[in-house]
């Protein structure tokens, strides 16, 4: 019995190694193992951190929130930080999980400690988790959208043309059919990659091409109405596109676009929003654009906002040594727009992750290239012929790139990716927008009246308000409070006054006269910049 009782202990070790040794593998976390990881955090440090779900898809899962900080949470300066605003770019969820778990490893730290003291972070490892989980699944293929039912094809049914795996292999790539009316060929840079054919260029077309699949409601489209959905990354009122691709019955139509929209709108106190995913202004730069000035549109940036947004682009590449990040696609309804158009808080987007592609060259191409000829296994399914109910008789092959390689890194880069985003994301943090008071003086003016003056300066970087913000309902203004003494009045000079905004290093001079001896205390700040306060004695 009891050699029996250490077999069983043996074969239960050798179980748990092989657990992480195939965990170590995937490396990836998928949506059971993030809600237990948050849970451990949540359980380890329930001073530091707090964990709620905002909503349930209609894939029934949770959209989780992470709230660090110390005391009075919601009364600082805070940073909302989101991974899987389109479910392709799992490396979102690993990101934005590996700051939350680093931050609070670190947090006995002098630095850290801090840190946590000054300003909040809030952040939303998943927010796509029905599209995310698809990189997770038996059956492999790049998706976007949630899990509500649609009809994307508008002929009023739903979900009715989704993916077949024809060659067995658990990935959707594409097939390819020998056909002289095709539209495409092969590259001339690598000829397993197909490419549209240019007549300009004297091509002629040899080849059809679709993604894997049956044509299975026979409208001569192949995949074009599979399982879901609504695109959170596109389901935004900031340049909404109706009746797109993915967008939604209407803006923020969706529990997990609403819930999130809320959660911020809640939140006075967030001067800025850093997300992980398709729409990139740290590789490079936002920049403004001198559009018509009859148009009352926003077609970009403010001049104002654009020096410090070139400013933490630079600082973005110093910190990660990223080159040569590739331009960013215009997805109208996206969440990174929406947080700086309509939400007025400074937003920065980036992917984290990318490979060299020269100018004008094919990306897959130039993506098998950087990857090697030892790796493109791993990334690039060959073609082989199958059998096509569709084209009976005809020549069809079976292959391509396989889903989610171009947009995701392998496993083993994840770590250091994670490094890299969490200094930066710590350094850029300690660039809060944050109030002081400089050169505080009293003069006597006789007869029992003082003369008080002083300077309000932003010690931050940021800018206490985002130009764009300034008409904004859901942003707070800096104010200056002054608080006499019994006995005293203000006879000159404003009890309360507004500070529209204050740039990154830049003061403001207030004065006052009061009548009276006794101690005045000056307060000034906004939820989202801190507050700070002084007491000075008129005698």
């Amino acid at each position: 019995m009891k050699r029996n009782h250490h077999v069983i202990l043996a074969l239960t070790f050798q179980l748990f190694l092989i657990t992480q040794w195939l965990q170590a593998q995937n490396g990836y976390t998928d949506f059971a193992s993030l809600t237990s990881k948050l849970g451990n955090l949540k359980n380890q440090y329930p001073a530091l951190c707090s964990v709620r779900s905002l909503a349930t898809t209609a894939g029934g899962k949770d959209i989780w929130v992470i709230t660090l900080g110390k005391e009075k949470k919601d009364e600082k300066p805070g940073i909302a930080i989101f991974g899987g605003v389109d479910g392709r770019y799992v490396l979102g969820r690993e990101l934005a999980l590996g700051f939350a778990a680093k931050l609070i490893k670190e947090s006995s730290g002098e630095e850290i400690s801090k840190l946590l003291e000054a300003v909040t972070f809030y952040i939303f490892p998943d927010v796509s988790p029905d599209a995310s989980d698809q990189f997770f699944s038996r059956l492999k293929y790049e998706r976007s959208c949630n899990a509500r039912p649609s009809d994307d094809d508008r002929d009023f049914l739903t979900d009715e043309d989704g993916f077949e795996d024809l060659n067995k292999d658990g990935l959707i790539t594409q097939i390819r059919i020998s056909d002289p009316s095709g539209n495409y060929i092969r590259s001339s840079e690598d000829d397993r990659i197909m490419v549209k054919a240019d007549p300009a260029h004297g091509d002629t077309g040899q080849y059809l091409v679709y993604s894997e699949g049956i044509n299975n409601d026979k409208d001569e489209l192949f995949n074009e109405d599979g399982p879901g959905g609504v695109n959170f990354n596109h389901n935004f009122s900031f340049n909404y596109e109706f009746f797109g691709q993915e967008a939604g019955s209407y803006p923020v139509s969706e529990p997990e676009t609403k819930a999130v929209a809320d959660f911020l709108f809640d939140r006075f106190n967030i001067f800025m929003v850093l997300t992980f995913g398709p729409q990139d202004n740290l590789g490079q730069p936002a920049l403004y654009e001198d559009g018509d000035s009859k148009s009352p549109a926003i077609k970009s940036i403010t001049k104002e906002d654009e020096p410090l947004f070139r400013y933490i682009s630079d600082k973005y590449h110093e910190i990660t040594g990223v080159k040569g990040a590739p331009a960013t696609a215009v997805v109208k309804g996206n969440f990174t727009d929406w947080a700086y158009y309509h939400y007025g808080r400074y937003s920065f987007g980036t992917p984290a992750w990318w490979y060299p592609l020269e100018r004008g060259k094919n990306p897959a191409a130039e993506f098998l290239k950087y990857t090697g000829k030892e790796k493109q296994g791993e990334v690039f399914v060959p073609w082989q012929k199958t059998e096509h109910p569709d084209f009976p008789g005809i020549t069809v092959e079976v292959g391509g790139m396989k889903p989610f390689v171009m947009l995701n890194p392998p496993a083993d880069s994840l770590e250091k990716l994670i490094g890299l985003n969490y200094r930066f994301i710590k350094e850029v943090a300690k660039m809060h927008p944050e109030p002081e008071f400089l050169d505080v003086k009293t003069e006597t003016a006789g007869q029992g009246i003082y003369r008080l003056s002083l300077k309000l300066h932003n010690k931050g970087i940021f800018a206490t308000l985002p130009k764009v913000a300034e008409e904004n309902l859901y942003t707070r203004i800096v104010k200056i409070t002054v608080e006499p003494a019994d006995g005293q009045t203000i006879l000159s000079g404003q009890k309360i006054q507004q500070v529209k905004s204050l740039d990154g290093g830049e003061s403001k001079e207030f004065s006052w006269l009061v009548s009276g001896k006794g101690k005045v205390k000056i307060t000034a700040g906004a939820v989202n910049t801190g507050t700070t306060s002084i007491i000075t004695d008129l005698k």
